[in-house]
């Protein structure tokens, strides 16, 4: 269903969408998120609701070269469908790299033109395409030609405010073959700075036919169902949100959400899987990110040594148990403070 028109009822969050021949459970779905959405992430989403989650982006010309981390983000983390995330600034890597996650059981390919990081933007990928309408729009049809799976994108407004350009890019894509678009409403000189416009999607709705995810700033059911009303989109796409609380994907599209209780165990398994997946030495590095996100939501005033304990600790089992007292601390505190 795409809807062009103002939408005067609310979507249901919870209903199926389908891109090209492929259906999704429901409409929240996972951002792709460099550093974050890696297999556990994924799975903990995905079992707690999310309708769909995406892989971290992959470089399109280190897979082809059969780099250990381009492999490791490529995985499937066993569920359906797959959707993988490729990146880079030449069709052709694009093209063999879309065969080779094709091949390796990925259902959806997502063009990457949206990251607005300098490491991407410097080697001219991720946003960095939109200043160049032609050249992204052969890597484009190089990867839709090089496949029989489904092929979205996923890119910003435009580069900056004087190059407001997703709606043409948008209807190029479309009629190159592309099945779903999202856009994250900024430009990529906005970063993450701002409110995301989420009027300005709707020139991109008017542009195409095909659906439309709408990206940027939701946090809750109200934001979901707001930027829908707003930019016409027939589903929505949450990032940063879900940083600290990988089941609230799940949530914005009706799921109950982990009780106070719950949490520590989640959190625990997380870090565990990461464990698991990494390997101890590298999972450490990896899950600081994670844990700080979560002890920011949920021990806010946990003391800094303390936090610092959780944070530096090399070993498995103090940090688990660290983590246990300073969650269970945090709920305690929460529920004084409604109880007040």
């Amino acid at each position: 269903m795409c809807l062009k028109d103002n939408q005067l009822h609310p979507i249901n969050l919870a209903a199926p969408l389908q891109i090209g021949n492929v259906s999704v459970r429901n409409r929240v779905v996972l951002a792709p998120m460099s550093g974050v959405t890696d297999m556990p992430f994924r799975q903990l989403a995905w079992r707690h609701g999310a309708g769909l989650v995406v892989t971290e982006m992959v470089a399109s010309r280190e897979l082809v070269n059969n780099t250990a981390e381009s492999w490791s983000r490529l995985r499937a983390a066993g569920f359906r469908p797959h959707m993988v995330q490729l990146a880079g600034r030449e069709a052709h890597w694009m093209a063999l790299a879309a065969k080779i996650a094709a091949d390796s059981g990925a259902d959806i390919i997502d063009i990457n033109m949206g990251c607005p990081a300098k490491k991407v933007i410097g080697g001219y990928s991720g946003s960095a395409l939109m200043r160049d309408p032609d050249h992204a729009l052969s890597l484009i049809e190089a990867t839709v030609k090089a496949v029989d799976i489904p092929v979205t994108l996923k890119m910003r407004l435009g580069w900056d405010d004087n190059s407001i350009n997703a709606p043409e890019i948008a209807k190029r894509a479309e009629d190159a073959g592309v099945k779903l678009i999202t856009i994250h409403g900024r430009t990529r000189m906005q970063f993450y700075e701002g409110k995301a416009d989420w009027d300005a999607i709707r020139a991109v709705r008017n542009a195409i036919s095909v659906p439309l995810i709408a990206n940027g700033d939701v946090d809750t059911q109200a934001d979901a169902q707001e930027i829908l009303r707003r930019s016409g989109a027939d589903a929505v796409m949450i990032g940063r949100g879900c940083q600290g609380r990988p089941w609230h994907a799940g949530v914005l599209a009706g799921a109950a959400a982990p009780s106070p209780e719950k949490i520590p165990d989640i959190v625990v398994e997380h870090y565990e899987m990461m464990l698991d997946f990494y390997g101890e030495a590298m999972a450490i590095r990896h899950a600081r990110k994670h844990l700080g996100w979560y002890l920011e939501r949920f021990a806010p005033l946990l003391p800094v040594s303390q936090k610092a304990a959780i944070m530096t600790s090399h070993t498995r089992a103090e940090v688990v148990s660290r983590l246990r007292d300073a969650l269970a601390a945090g709920v305690e505190i929460s529920r004084s403070r409604e109880a007040a």
